[in-house]
């Protein structure tokens, strides 16, 4: 496959607080249209998402398609137009992604390591409205096992334009996990975004906060403050691309202060604090406090931070389990 020529950084807006103040997809959209104009095999793939049939299938209606609300076809069909050359983006659900599609992802997607982009909205528990069948709090752990499968978790829109721009030309399959309405800007620009590299956004020396997702980048970050303010200074790390991880960066977080706290919109088992387990546990072998959705249903309706809050995945959670650590190390 010929080098993708779409992918050289944005330029960043004059007033990035109000460019960036859409929900992630929103951004996704108008980028993907962005880059579409400029490389004709770049190719849509819906789902009957909604929205993508005004923006993208108007203007571009050569280099888009609609399957339908039908995930499993989805996937096989994006996986025959990356076969062929093109370089699709199948947009889904995460919940239906990861799960009413599992199979298809696996064999067509990752087993033939294609370059189908699965880029997918209402992760966590952004679609909180929706109630728990709309929840995707496991879709990391079904996907992050599968071969040749690139992981990435924007914190914001800024940071969502430039994971965008950055997996232009990867090689294989890509999940880009994204939610559903607007979330807080954490980044002023968007070209800081290197796959595979975590963002520090605040260095200390006591304790590491390592966080995946808007609402916990923002709560680690809360959290830091709170520790601050009691004499504890957190190192927060923005880990965007859960695989593949950076273990580099967790083996110097687990040298240099006393431990690691992990925070995600996902359960506990398979997610980000799975995987920061596994990397320390071989390279330098640390506490670790997993912040995240326990297991069961979050069977009532309510927004996004709200049903985190109630699952636990709180600043206040996050700073408690800082000084665990701490504590017992001395």
């Amino acid at each position: 496959m010929s080098e993708v020529i779409t992918d050289a950084p944005a330029p960043t807006p004059p007033d990035a607080a109000e460019h960036y103040a859409v929900p992630t997809r929103e951004v996704y959209r108008r980028t993907l249209l962005e880059l579409a104009r400029a490389d004709p095999r770049i190719f849509c793939v819906d789902s009957d998402m909604g929205g993508l049939e005004d923006g993208f299938g108007r203007e571009l209606p050569d280099q888009y398609v609609n399957v339908g609300i039908a995930e499993a076809n989805l996937m096989g069909v994006s996986a025959g137009l990356a076969h062929s050359g093109l370089l699709p983006y199948a947009n889904t659900i995460s919940g239906f992604a990861a799960s009413r599609a599992a199979e298809q992802v696996k064999i067509d997607v990752a087993g033939n390591n294609l370059p189908v982009r699965i880029v997918v909205t209402h992760a966590g528990v952004s679609a909180g409205h929706y109630g728990p069948t709309h929840h995707a709090l496991e879709d990391i752990a079904l996907i992050r096992p599968l071969p040749h499968m690139t992981v990435v978790v924007p914190c914001d829109a800024a940071e969502t334009e430039a994971a965008v721009r950055a997996t232009a030309a990867l090689p294989g399959p890509l999940f880009l996990r994204l939610g559903r309405a607007r979330t807080p800007l954490v980044t002023a620009e968007p070209n800081g975004f290197r796959l595979g590299e975590a963002r520090l956004l605040r260095d200390g020396d006591d304790v590491t906060l390592v966080a995946t997702g808007p609402y916990p980048v923002v709560m680690a970050l809360e959290a830091a403050e709170l520790l601050a303010r009691q004499g504890c200074e957190a190192r927060v790390l923005n880990m965007h691309t859960v695989k593949p991880l950076d273990v580099a960066a967790l083996g110097r977080a687990a040298r240099r202060t006393r431990g690691l706290v992990t925070v995600e919109d996902h359960v506990r088992v398979g997610g980000l604090g799975a995987a920061v387990c596994e990397a320390v546990a071989e390279d330098h072998p640390c506490p670790v406090r997993r912040i995240g959705v326990p297991d069961g249903y979050l069977d009532f309706v309510a927004d996004e931070r709200s049903l985190l809050e109630h699952a636990g995945v709180s600043p206040e959670r996050i700073a408690a389990a800082a000084h665990d650590i701490v504590r017992r190390r001395g």
